[in-house]
């Protein structure tokens, strides 16, 4: 036994030694018959060379970053410029810029290795036959790269179909998607059951078709939350066929519970009850929209510049919406200049000095003015101006 074992060990030793010459003499002498004995140094060293080139030209060609590049070769490989150049020349031929371009491939390198015509050209040619232009076109794709790895079938063409049920016409399905191109892609299936939900209980067309046009992401949540959301807009008060319920859902799927608290607490510190909170938010939603700190210092400038009572806002919230710098200090200091003129009487309604338009305003407080006050215009102006770069 111990022999044949002792025989065996030596016919294996024989038969290594004879591998390790083989192998070291047969890649210059026999190189077809090592190519086929052992292909995966060849394998390897093709696909070192693919790797390289790929990085080199992502480099040089994209303006990638050597990481970048590297990452980027994980998903996408090629020896010559051939199929990358192909793309290239095809998103040019339909109007994309360079930094489109580049922008794409940054976010979706396999798109490198595609055939464009299969691939790539279905999809835009699905939105132009939807009457959106090339630059149009260039711009969604550009932001939203993934549209193009996406199915045109089973996932494009049925959220477009979904909208067109919303949507008056293909125009303003559009219109809706050029606004966010992400809802494309990112999930559908949660958008369509929750605008189900909202058509269940009574919406309008018209109001979902503005809530997807300008806050589509209000959509992009698990059914089961949404409709958490929706029982508590309709416990506060909301009625379902108006448009300040699918406001006050937007406001509400927005934050978190813990910031909503927060700002109901700031309500609070400034005299606010609960029912006057609630009264509030039924009146003008977006006072739950802005930040803590600018709420702190709207309220400052009511109750302590001003000198008014805090129930007086709580009565007219739609006053913390408009911006301080550019709507409610630029036209307080306007009245305070025609008070110290004489120019007006003291008695002013909140509406008749911060809720009118910029026309009306200018018209009853500035424009009759241009004998006593013929600076007033341009220091307004100014003013505005101003504020507007500052923001």
């Amino acid at each position: 036994m111990r022999m044949r074992m002792m025989m065996m060990i030596g016919f294996l030793c024989k038969a290594l030694a004879i591998q390790v010459r083989f192998s070291r003499s047969s890649s210059s002498t026999f190189p077809f018959l090592h190519q086929h004995l052992y292909p995966f140094s060849s394998l390897s060293s093709s696909l070192s060379e693919a790797h390289s080139f790929t990085v080199s030209h992502l480099i040089n060609s994209y303006g990638f970053s050597h990481k970048q590049a590297l990452s980027a070769s994980k998903y996408t490989n090629f020896k010559t410029p051939e199929k990358p150049n192909l793309v290239f020349a095809f998103f040019d031929s339909h109007g994309f810029s360079e930094s489109q371009i580049s922008e794409i491939v940054r976010s979706k390198p396999q798109i490198l290795v595609s055939d464009p015509q299969k691939s790539l050209f279905p999809k835009l040619q699905f939105f132009y036959s939807k009457g959106a232009s090339k630059p149009e076109v260039a711009k969604i794709v550009a932001s939203c790269p993934t549209i193009l790895t996406r199915s045109l079938k089973n996932q494009i063409i049925p959220y477009f179909n979904l909208l067109k049920e919303i949507f008056p016409s293909d125009e303003m399905a559009m219109r809706s998607i050029k606004c966010f191109p992400r809802a494309l892609v990112d999930k559908p299936r949660c958008t369509e059951s929750n605008i189900n939900a909202l058509q269940e209980i009574g919406v309008p067309k018209s109001n979902i078709a503005m809530l997807l046009t300008f806050q589509p992401k209000t959509f992009m949540v698990r059914p089961d939350h949404f409709k958490e959301v929706l029982d508590e807009v309709k416990e506060m008060g909301f009625d379902p066929s108006k448009i300040y319920f699918v406001v006050a859902v937007k406001v509400i799927r927005g934050q978190s519970k813990s910031t909503w608290k927060r700002k109901v607490e700031a309500y609070k510190g400034w005299g606010w009850s609960e029912e006057e909170i609630r009264l509030a938010f039924l009146k003008s939603p977006w006072c739950m929209v802005v930040s803590e700190d600018k709420l702190m210092a709207k309220m400052d400038f009511f109750l302590n510049k001003m000198g008014k009572e805090s129930s007086l806002i709580a009565r007219r919230p739609l006053l913390l919406s408009y911006s301080l710098e550019k709507r409610l200090l630029p036209r307080y200091s306007v009245v305070q200049f025609l008070l110290s003129k004489g120019l007006i009487d003291k008695d002013l309604s909140f509406k008749a000095v911060f809720e009118s338009n910029e026309k009306m305003f200018l018209h009853r407080f500035v424009n009759v003015y241009k004998e006593e006050a013929p600076h007033l215009y341009i220091w307004i102006q100014c003013i505005w101006f101003s504020a507007e770069h500052d923001s």
